[in-house]
């Protein structure tokens, strides 16, 4: 029986995925792996026992990857199962921008009481007119399962589109629509747009990537869509661009003590991934990679650790975990070969820092005795799987 701690509300649909090997715990001490949604793990600490730590979404930066890749723990996400949700705000969005909805429906509200609203209507309603998306271009940056979604859309609603992602994947660039054209920097986006829509991660090196610099890049009264996090956006140089007419609109996810009321700013409150679907999407995702890798020693969509696959255990597996250094694999190979062993399968693979190692073999081990031939610097877990 295997211990799944969960975090946050997990979507009943992806718990009941878990088949009967799993038991749902609040002991987080004794689980073998966590589901998690927003909640911060960053100053938690963690039990020997946990194997994997599963985001139900795409984000993980509530998640400590690097601490976790040191200790063994194999931390998931699920990029795509929440896309079209996130899509259909951002499309919402650019409607809610383009058509001044926002402002529209609160002067509406200020109309109760009013003895003859249909007249004020007819009156008030032309300093709301707003612009039609089609033949407007649409700048997107980053096209992994959410921007190439949005683009495609957009173009389907008839926006010219322009994507922008120097380190695109041949999955993405398959689904891209083959009339979207890729450019690989912000100079050569930025200038030609009048929509820009960004979904990148955050990390250290996208923190603040639109900041003063990039908005000067861009052409005069654009509308910028953040749907991806907060941290990619300088708020302070965002709200000068918006004062002086530069940036016309900023429609975010992530309202903030800075941003909310103020003038061109339309704050959405973090709706992105939030409907039925996308929470089911996610969960069931979430579940299906930590299963396989409790069971199987599978590896798909980790953030710290490399995909590795040989499919279901039929047999013994050893499971290693371990630093990307030189001579590792010879020092796997030669242990199980010390230990009498056989190898039917093997795979090994990287990934920055670290790699993974799954080596079927014939005949039962113990953990113990495969530690005991591989006692050296860089191994990080071993577990041994048997069916």
């Amino acid at each position: 029986m295997y211990n799944i701690a969960t975090l946050n509300k997990i979507s009943p649909v992806g718990l009941g995925r878990l088949t009967d090997q799993y038991k749902i715990t609040e002991d987080m001490n004794s689980s073998d792996g966590i589901l998690v949604r927003s909640q911060d793990m960053l100053s938690m600490e963690f039990s020997q026992s946990l194997l994997a730590i599963a985001r139900a979404g795409a984000g993980v930066n509530n998640i400590p990857v690097d601490r976790c890749a040191e200790e063994g723990i194999v931390v998931f996400n699920t990029p795509g199962a929440n896309a079209n949700a996130v899509k259909e705000l951002v499309l919402a969005g650019i409607f809610l921008g383009a058509r001044n909805i926002p402002d529209a429906i609160t002067w509406s509200y200020g109309l109760v009481g009013n003895e003859d609203v249909s007249k004020a209507v007819e009156k008030g309603k032309s300093q709301f007119a707003g612009t039609e998306i089609k033949g407007k271009t649409l700048g997107v940056i980053g096209l992994g399962a959410i921007g190439v979604s949005v683009a495609n859309a957009a173009e389907k609603l008839g926006m010219k589109v322009i994507g922008n992602d120097p380190y695109i994947t041949l999955h993405a660039a398959h689904n891209l629509s083959n009339t979207i054209p890729v450019v690989h920097s912000l100079e050569e986006l930025l200038p030609n747009c009048d929509y820009v829509s960004i979904h990148v991660p955050a990390m250290d090196k996208t923190k603040g990537m639109i900041n003063k610099d990039t908005i000067a890049l861009m052409k005069d009264g654009i509308t910028f869509l953040n749907f991806s996090r907060d941290k990619l956006v300088n708020d302070d140089d965002m709200l000068v661009a918006l004062a002086s007419g530069k940036i016309k609109k900023y429609i975010t996810d992530f309202p903030n003590n800075k941003l909310v009321g103020k003038e061109g700013v339309i704050c959405i409150p973090h709706l992105g991934a939030s409907t039925e679907e996308a929470e089911d999407n996610c969960a069931v995702m979430a579940a299906e990679e930590l299963m396989d890798y409790i069971e199987n020693g599978n590896i798909t969509n980790s953030v710290n650790f490399p995909a590795c696959s040989l499919g279901p255990v039929n047999g013994t597996r050893v499971c290693v975990l371990n630093k990307n250094i030189p001579a590792m694999l010879s020092a796997i190979t030669g242990a199980v070969s010390d230990l009498d062993l056989n190898i039917n399968n093997l795979l090994n693979k990287s990934k920055g820092d670290y790699a993974c190692t799954l080596v079927d073999i014939d005949g039962t081990v113990t953990e113990a005795d495969v530690a005991s031939k591989l006692n050296i610097p860089g191994i990080i877990k071993i577990r041994v799987i048997s069916k």
